[in-house]
């Protein structure tokens, strides 16, 4: 183990005993101490899920990159492991960024990362960027001594080394294969793919499919995957212009459903955006031992992910969500786990609400599953505004409202602690079905998570109001009706099983 890497494992020790459990969410990931960015390298491996992530353990603004480690049985609580990799190589000096992880033939995981360090021919300081390997038993990683194991020296005409990155890493049954995101100086951004037959050695394989100007400037993080038929891409793209609802000013994560062609390049049905809200980035999917398809995001957003922080960390993951396709568009919904951690059931019917904000009996907290239906009183005179408060505590609150003539459901935190700068509202259109609207809400302490349209869109947020900041209210303009549905939210119902016996389990 290099020192450097040893610094790390010793620094997380020390500083994560300074937060203390109220500071962080409940089933959501948060990093063990520092800065947490773009989930890495999740995965199922040797009886547990795994989630690697982009990690500065030294503060909680963006440094440079580590690898830090957490494993879990059932993605909603998680047990820290010592950080995984650390910037101690030349190549990677400037940091471990990000990457993913296969299981080799000998049972051994094999990690495919993106190793940035200093050009120092160029006159302007650019980083380079290569891709590397390290090797491990799910606690302990070597890197590889061949690396880099790929720089941009042996892709396409135009390539540069400077946007090189992301790889994500599968396993077929006589080979390996990657797709890595790569800014071509004379084409744009493309999407590449990338094979090797033993893992080790690596080689330019076919431009998957290429951005041409249509998203934003350099796409990020991207994921291949089969999904009910078809194949899906997923991938990041920084710089967006904002576009109708879908897409908001900045960094935004999308999806493009299709086909490989005979060729084996990807030829795209459908584009549409991952999470309508503001803060949703950098996804990674994996294949769960039962064949679920479930994704997992960086819950912040590049540009303004330093409004919303804890006292002594920075950062958290989603919901890992189950993805499905209906009516040829990707759908999610909460991973089913989640019901178990249900309790406390609490249900209205036919609550009418009107002009003045009030609450619901029973209906208060900061960790709940929460399904809200409002629709109007008399079909012919529909109301005009819906508006739900919550996280709320005297002037401090979240606010979500619908405008069903419009279809539009707003977003907005100003009100809730964010930093001036931060994107603080969002707009989206949501469907009704017959006039009713039907929201879902998994809140967890400083985030919520909207599932609608029956999985078909979904918005992401952080908050920072205070935590003890439980309250909850509703109103209307015009006569509404509302039921409302809600559990309280508790990991200790989860049957979980706190010996995760690693030693035993790496010594198989």
């Amino acid at each position: 183990m290099s020192a450097i890497l040893a610094r790390a494992r010793d620094y997380e020790i020390m500083a994560e005993r300074e937060i203390t459990p109220d500071e962080r969410p409940l089933f959501h990931l948060s990093p063990r101490t520092g800065w947490m960015n773009d989930p890495n390298g999740f995965g199922f491996y040797r009886g547990l899920y795994h989630l690697f992530y982009q990690y500065h353990p030294y503060d909680t603004e963006w440094g440079s990159m580590h690898w830090g480690h957490a494993v879990s049985r059932d993605l909603l609580t998680w047990r820290y492991l010592p950080a995984a990799l650390a910037p101690d190589q030349e190549y990677d000096s400037f940091g471990c960024f990000s990457g993913s992880a296969e299981e080799l033939p000998d049972g051994r995981q094999l990690i495919l990362y993106t190793s940035v360090s200093p050009d120092r021919t160029d006159p302007d300081g650019r980083m380079l960027q290569t891709q590397s390997i390290a090797v491990g038993d799910g606690t302990e990683y070597q890197k590889f001594s061949g690396n880099p194991v790929l720089t941009a020296e042996e892709l396409p005409e135009g390539a540069t080394p400077y946007d090189f990155r992301d790889p994500h890493i599968w396993r077929t049954e006589n080979r390996y294969a990657a797709v890595v995101a790569s800014d071509n100086r004379l084409r744009g951004t493309q999407i590449l793919q990338i094979r090797s037959a033993d893992g080790f050695r690596w080689e330019f394989d076919r431009i998957l499919t290429e951005n041409r100007g249509r998203i934003g400037g350099m796409w990020e993080c991207p994921d291949y995957f089969p999904l009910d038929g078809k194949q899906i891409l997923l991938a990041s793209a920084m710089n967006m212009q904002e576009e109708s609802l879908d897409f908001h000013r900045g960094n935004n994560t999308f999806c493009m459903i299709g086909r490989e062609g005979p060729d084996g390049t990807f030829e795209e049905d459908v584009l549409q955006t991952v999470d309508h809200g503001t803060d949703f980035y950098a996804a990674q999917t994996l294949k769960s031992p039962d064949g679920r398809r479930i994704m997992i995001g960086w819950m912040h957003n590049p540009g303004y992910a330093l409004a919303v922080r804890g006292r002594t960390y920075t950062g958290q993951m989603t919901l890992p969500r189950e993805l499905f396709l209906r009516d040829g568009r990707l759908c999610q919904r909460p991973i089913r786990e989640l019901t178990r951690m249900r309790c406390g059931k609490t249900e209205h019917r036919g609550i009418l609400l009107g002009a003045e904000e009030h609450s619901a009996p029973g209906i208060s907290g900061r960790a709940l599953d929460l399904t809200i239906t409002v629709r109007a009183v008399d079909s012919k005179e529909p109301y005009r505004r819906f508006r739900c408060r919550f996280a709320r505590e005297g002037s401090r609150y979240v606010e979500l409202t619908y405008r069903p003539n419009e279809g539009i459901l707003t977003l907005d935190r100003h009100a809730a602690g964010i930093c001036e700068g931060a994107l603080a509202r969002r707009e989206l259109s949501v469907r009704t079905e017959g006039g009713t609207f039907r929201v879902r809400m998994i809140l967890d302490r400083f985030s919520a998570e909207l599932f609608l349209e029956d999985g078909g869109k979904t918005a992401s947020l952080t908050y920072s109001t205070p935590p003890s900041a439980g309250g909850i209210t509703f109103s209307a303009e015009g006569d509404a009706r509302m039921d409302i549905e809600a559990y309280r939210l508790d990991p200790e119902k989860l049957d979980q099983n706190t010996e995760y016996g690693l030693e035993e389990t790496w010594k198989k």
